[in-house]
């Protein structure tokens, strides 16, 4: 009996060649997650299907579905490709780098309806010109429970408070008040304004952000603590944020702060012109 076919809503984030003629589509789909299918004849001269599988193309499609292994991708009926990440290799990277990132946390065939709207309201922001690097920010905070990191960034992990300044520390799992700060001398010593930033990309609807202003300082310096969370804890590095972090090597606005160093006696003056 042949499979059926069904209609699917789909955001295309991978295409690789597979056999002679045929390629490999990877969807982050709004009903079944990631899934792979396989779409005959796509590298031949004037395939049909070449043109509304590029790479960030949002559609609705047909194709059988399967549980296991390759699906089969059939036809499209209406699609929708984001230029910024197709005319912008940095924007490409980061686009890249942010389906890559939730692909390695949450298995392929789980329905994420969550983020599959992130993903689409992040395509949506590189289009209307919202900052690439800190829509990754913003991603990589939200997406730590998936990987089984749940920092606490409310509130102070050790005594609950709020109303007092704020640093990070990874051995009390999150945020710790200034009362706390002398138990950790490994806390990340990151600026008030680094820390009000990590709180709120924890919380941020993507699809609701209208404009986006964090000075280069305050977002090398949200890159450096960002990066040393995933290094110590989660251990997640896509090939694509290899690619990101190259682009220092040439870029100074892509360096990376050093650690910063405690203030005399942990006080912290931090200007707030973001």
């Amino acid at each position: 009996m042949a499979e059926a076919a069904v209609d699917f809503t789909g955001i295309v984030v991978s295409r690789q060649d597979y056999r002679e003629h045929d390629a490999l589509v990877r969807f982050l789909t709004q009903q079944y997650g990631f899934k792979t299918f396989i779409a005959r004849g796509l590298k031949r001269p004037k395939a049909k299907l070449a043109g509304v599988t590029l790479p960030f193309t949002l559609g609705d499609y047909v194709g059988v579905v399967r549980a296991q292994g390759l699906s089969q991708l059939r036809t499209a009926k209406g699609t929708h490709l984001f230029r910024q990440p197709m005319a912008d290799i940095v924007i490409n990277a980061y686009a890249t780098y942010i389906f890559d990132l939730i692909r390695m946390a949450i298995p392929e065939g789980q329905a994420i309806p969550k983020w599959y709207d992130i993903g689409k309201n992040v395509l949506l922001g590189l289009d209307r010109g919202l900052d690439a690097g800190i829509l990754a920010n913003i991603v990589e905070i939200q997406l730590l429970p998936a990987f089984g990191v749940a920092p606490q960034l409310r509130v102070c992990a050790i005594c609950g408070r709020d109303d007092r300044p704020m640093d990070y520390s990874e051995s009390a799992g999150g945020l710790i008040c200034s009362r706390h700060w002398a138990q950790d001398p490994h806390r990340f010593h990151a600026s008030a304004k680094t820390i009000y930033y990590m709180r709120r990309f924890s919380v941020v609807n993507i699809g609701q952000i209208q404009s986006i202003k964090v000075n280069n300082t305050t977002k090398a310096e949200l890159r450096t603590f960002i990066d040393r969370i995933y290094s110590d804890t989660v251990g997640a590095y896509p090939r694509s944020k290899r690619f990101i972090d190259s682009l220092g090597q040439w870029n100074e606005d892509f360096k990376p702060l050093p650690p910063r160093n405690a203030a005399p006696n942990d006080q912290r003056s931090d200007d707030h012109d973001d």
